[in-house]
């Protein structure tokens, strides 16, 4: 069992930046990857950025890559996504995923067994 708890959210200004955390316990995160999902009201939830464990090798949906950036802190068993120049449609809940997955970073939230409460990111225009 790994246990996802995610901090960080809140309100910022179009233009603004916030950096978000994802602290994991439980286990060892060997072959893990870890994940961050949103869902905006009204919509499905899709794909942020992932990232594998192991070699830290990081991808991301298109519509945020170049203002996102996530990392991972071995030391600490904690994944960050640092947001910049945020924008009104990055509004949604921000949810961390996890799964040993190893190599494969899937982009489809069926693949990830565990998850986070979630934090809310609301971006004013």
């Amino acid at each position: 069992q790994v246990q996802l708890v995610e901090s960080g959210g809140g309100l910022v200004q179009a233009g603004g930046s916030l950096r978000l955390s994802c602290a994991a316990s439980g286990r060892t995160l060997s072959d893990y990857v870890l994940t961050w999902f949103r869902q905006a009201p009204g919509k499905a939830r899709e794909f942020v950025a992932g990232v594998t464990w192991n070699a830290g090798d990081t991808y991301y949906h298109y519509s945020v890559k170049g203002r996102f950036t996530i990392s991972r802190d071995i030391a600490n068993n904690t994944v960050h996504l640092q947001m910049n120049s945020l924008k009104f449609e990055d509004t949604a809940v921000y949810s961390c995923a996890a799964d040993q997955l190893g190599a494969v970073v899937r982009a489809d939230a069926a693949g990830y067994a565990y998850w986070g409460q979630g934090t809310k990111v609301t971006v004013s225009s």
